[in-house]
């Protein structure tokens, strides 16, 4: 459950922080299968999408600036 936490944590930073590397353009349809991707967790482990496939995940997501003025 650390490790699902951990990697919540990164994909909600990731998606603040912008990356230096340029990002390759993905259009993704209902249905279609997630492409193959890493990202480096706070603990300096790399993660991927390949090491959770066949686990149940569970993903809770929020954003704390919704519904705000700030």
């Amino acid at each position: 459950m650390l490790r699902a936490g951990i990697l919540l944590i990164t994909l909600l930073a990731w998606t603040i922080v912008p990356s230096a590397a340029p990002a390759r353009l993905v259009e993704l349809k209902v249905g279609d299968q997630a492409p193959p991707f890493a990202l480096a967790g706070s603990d300096g482990r790399s993660y991927r999408l390949a090491d959770y496939a066949g686990k149940q995940v569970v993903v809770l997501a929020w954003f704390s600036k919704a519904f705000t003025s700030g």
